[in-house]
């Protein structure tokens, strides 16, 4: 049976529905719909099969409007939306979106919230308290800032299965590695976190190469292993710097070293295992 091959990390959106507040008219690129027609032959140039559709507005109604392109969209295998995390009535809201069989996790926008520690606060007790009860995933869109924060949350909370977005977005551009790569190494060996292989190409900017991003990436490969990594192309963000395709091929360069087995876990195996799809 050949292995499933699976983008862990899309975002699709319509501009009209209106709250996509982060998409600022800089982002030119981005400021057109992003729907499953524009997808589809990204994901099939690069031979891959499924796609895990990620929130991209902190809103309900955009969790169920993503809920139901993936309902009517047979390459998507699983949805991460968004809840407010702090409001009494996110248990509440974490039930009626998990009443569709799209919904695989939850992904609150940490690196937009000023306080750094705000995952660590009391009134998100019972919102991660469900999450844990239905099994979904967290994942963890944090900048290097926060990655001492989510060691503390993990060492609170060792039951949750979280998963880092985008390597822990470490500082390319700037050529910053040390301290992202000390937390990353901390949270990789005390906890059983997963990372994502995501968005580096983005934090790199636009004069980006395999050879820029090769000391950040094989640190990642470094500290979790081809067993807790997990390919994303971050779709459409990524177009800022960088084609579907030429990522892709990035990807899997930077991962050339590693058997094809665990590649394969890699590019598909362990979102399959992680999102429970």
């Amino acid at each position: 049976m050949a292995s499933r091959t699976i983008d862990a990390h899309v975002h699709l959106w319509r501009l009209a529905r209106g709250d996509y507040h982060w998409m600022t008219s800089d982002l030119v690129c981005l400021q057109r719909d992003f729907l499953p027609a524009d997808l589809a032959p990204c994901l099939k140039k690069a031979a891959i099969g499924e796609a895990v559709l990620v929130q991209a507005a902190a809103t309900l109604d955009e969790t169920a409007f993503i809920l139901d392109l993936a309902a009517r969209t047979a390459f998507i295998s699983g949805v991460v939306g968004w809840v407010d995390m702090a409001s009494p009535s996110a248990p509440h809201d974490l039930e009626q979106l998990g009443g569709t069989p799209w919904l695989k996790g939850v992904r609150p926008m940490i690196h937009d919230i000023p306080q750094v520690n705000w995952m660590l606060e009391d009134a998100l007790t019972p919102a991660f308290d469900k999450i844990e009860d239905m099994g979904l995933a967290f994942d963890c869109l944090v900048r290097p800032a926060h990655l001492k924060p989510l060691l503390v949350l993990l060492g609170r909370r060792p039951g949750l299965r979280a998963l880092i977005d985008h390597g822990g977005k470490p500082e390319i551009a700037a050529g910053r590695f040390d301290d992202w790569a000390g937390d990353m190494k901390r949270l990789a060996e005390e906890t059983s976190i997963l990372c994502k292989f995501s968005g580096l190409v983005t934090e790199a900017g636009p004069d980006w190469s395999v050879e820029k991003l090769r000391p950040y990436a094989d640190h990642l490969i470094e500290c979790f292993g081809p067993d807790r990594l997990v390919f994303g192309s971050d779709w459409p963000v990524v177009t800022m710097t960088a084609s579907y395709d030429d990522w892709h091929k990035a990807d899997q360069a930077l991962t050339a070293g590693l058997s094809s087995a665990d590649q394969a876990k890699i590019f598909g195996a362990n979102a399959a295992a992680f999102y429970r799809l």
